[in-house]
């Protein structure tokens, strides 16, 4: 694959908060590739992390400040982006949230509340991103999420985001009808399990990695690098003919039945 791949290219990265994040890992694949990158960051408690982060590409890397549950957040966003370009390539959406209570236990218990911050901020926020981002890719371009099987098949005590990602899966088939004509390609990496810090909230979570490491064709889950360099493919005009697509990165997990 050309070094270089995505040269030329602007994109915005939603949802880095650490240096673990799989957000970090595709925003540096996307870097090295060479595109130019534009960040926000949720609220002052992770500012500092993503300043320093993005402090390796130089002192004038664009970081904003974006709640994806506010609109007035999301426009202010997308007006200060406009300020530093007149033309985006490139969207990540890796972004996720449900009470902590909600992801231990049964899904049962999941409370009205709690169905509608995981719906609003896990999958809704796409849709909203993507309103913002469509007019400034003028020649196309592709938007990329993050999801996880428990869309597809019950992982106990993902619960209610496994609902949510569902209906963010659901979301990206929409969205890439609806901006297909405007050549904007809308897809989904299906990570297996990652050592992330919102993996990590999760009851369970290192008997999941386990069972990948049991039951998968390749015996493991997948590494961040893998899934960065399956954000550039799809960044890239070698996916030019792939939307709406859920793709799994994640050993082969997701083919098995038993």
């Amino acid at each position: 694959m050309n070094p270089q791949i995505l040269a030329g290219k602007t994109g915005v990265v939603f949802g880095v908060a650490n240096k673990r994040s799989i957000a970090w890992a595709i925003a540096k694949a996307w870097a090295a590739a060479g595109a130019r990158l534009i960040f926000n960051y949720q609220g002052e408690r992770l500012k500092e992390n993503v300043e320093e982060l993005v402090a390796e590409y130089g002192e004038n890397v664009p970081l904003f400040p974006c709640d994806v549950s506010s609109d007035a957040e999301i426009a202010s966003f997308f007006q200060q982006v406009r300020n530093q370009t007149d033309k985006l390539d490139l969207m990540l959406h890796s972004v996720a949230f449900a009470p902590k209570e909600a992801l231990e236990g049964d899904f049962l218990s999941t409370t009205r509340e709690a169905f509608r911050t995981a719906h609003d901020i896990s999958a809704y926020s796409l849709v909203a991103l993507a309103r913002e981002a469509a007019p400034l890719m003028r020649d196309g371009g592709s938007v990329l999420s993050m999801t996880y099987y428990g869309a597809e098949k019950v992982v106990p005590h993902y619960n209610v985001m496994g609902v949510a990602k569902a209906s963010l899966e659901a979301s990206t088939r929409y969205l890439a009808y609806d901006l297909g004509p405007k050549k904007i390609r809308v897809n989904c990496i299906s990570a297996g399990p990652v050592n992330t810090l919102a993996a990590r909230g999760i009851s369970g979570f290192m008997q999941m990695f386990k069972v990948y490491q049991e039951r998968a064709p390749l015996k493991r889950s997948c590494d961040p690098a893998e899934l960065g360099a399956t954000g550039v493919f799809l960044a890239s005009d070698g996916a030019a003919a792939i939307t709406g697509q859920v793709i799994y990165v994640d050993g082969g997990y997701q083919i098995m039945g038993m």
